[in-house]
């Protein structure tokens, strides 16, 4: 099965915020990557109610689905790779089965044919190392809103948690609390 466990920390920004890490942080190296993600629920929520959610990913051409569920060390991911094809099927309504996902799916009791597609959220991502960590800038369009987070990926807990406030002691910038980006795309749901 295809899962890894994601820890990673996040912190909205604001638009001079943003600017100032991409100007005084190596980003000038870093290719701007586009990504969509499309997101799906069911009619009553029964991911949020499980604390999990649900996308598929296009970024370079490919696409990827992954459910996330919490899990005691961060997030648990399961991905599957989609074709076109596939990636359209699961937008029109007809999932196409993916074992580990569905299987993860069923643990979660929820039918695959109750998911709907909920829309897009677009993102501008550029990424570099920093620290033994992964530091990502996003600028992300969804239903008429535009924002900016930094994200910080990390394979161990302590020294994420400790390059992140580091980080953001060094640039004056507040930490505030940040929901993911699912969460605000359905917030700002009209």
């Amino acid at each position: 099965m295809n899962q890894e466990i994601e820890i990673e920390f996040k912190n909205i920004l604001t638009k001079e915020e943003f600017d100032r890490l991409k100007n005084t942080l190596p980003f000038e190296k870093a290719k701007v990557q586009k990504q969509t993600n499309h997101y799906f629920e069911t009619e009553n929520f029964d991911l949020k109610q499980s604390g999990a959610a649900l996308r598929i990913r296009e970024k370079n051409g490919g696409y990827t689905l992954t459910l996330k569920q919490p899990h005691p060390d961060g997030l648990l991911e399961t991905h599957a790779t989609l074709t076109t094809n596939d990636c359209e099927s699961w937008i029109s309504g007809t999932p196409i089965a993916k074992e580990n996902v569905f299987h993860q799916l069923q643990e979660l009791d929820i039918n695959p044919d109750d998911l709907n597609y909920q829309g897009a959220l677009k993102t501008n991502r550029q990424e570099i190392r920093y620290l033994d960590t992964l530091l990502v800038l996003d600028h992300s369009l969804y239903h008429g809103t535009e924002d900016y987070e930094l994200e910080l990926e990390a394979t161990d807990r302590a020294h994420g948690e400790k390059v992140f406030h580091q980080l953001l002691t060094d640039h004056e910038i507040p930490e505030r609390e940040t929901d993911n980006k699912i969460k605000r795309f359905f917030q700002a749901r009209p």
